[in-house]
């Protein structure tokens, strides 16, 4: 009998209610899962949120069988949407802007349930790094 395989996990950044399909054939392709499928099941989780990047993590079975878990934005897209602009070209060279600490907080606590602390004032300084390597300062 041959050892059964190991399961394949898949992370995608996808647009929340507008799943790419050829991203998604792409990625997904080699795995077996159904494309369809999975953009139909992530366009309806996702709905309400149009507009931002919402990473997906696919994990297939052997059996093919497939499960969905949404994360999070990403921290650089949160910062670029408070912003209102993308980051530095040159970060440590010249700034682009700031956000203020309370904007920093709301980010962090947003991120929270993704990161590695439980603590909002561990999450805001890994929320600040993010941002100064973007070329954004933080405001008191």
């Amino acid at each position: 009998m041959a050892p059964e395989k190991a399961p394949v996990t898949v992370t995608l950044e996808l647009e929340a209610g507008n799943a790419s399909l050829m991203i998604l054939g792409k990625m997904l392709g080699p795995t077996g899962v159904p494309p369809f499928a999975v953009k139909h099941r992530y366009d309806a989780a996702t709905a309400d949120r149009r507009g931002e990047i919402i990473p997906a993590v696919i994990t297939v079975d052997a059996r093919q069988r497939w499960t969905m878990r949404l994360e999070t934005p990403p921290t650089a897209s949160l910062i670029r949407a408070v912003l209102g602009r993308p980051g530095a070209p040159q970060p440590g060279h010249k700034p682009v802007g700031a956000i203020s600490r309370a904007d920093l907080r709301r980010i962090a606590i947003r991120k929270l349930p993704d990161l590695d602390t439980g603590d909002v004032d561990v999450a805001m300084r890994i929320v600040a790094g993010t941002a100064r390597s973007m070329g954004v300062r933080v405001e008191e």
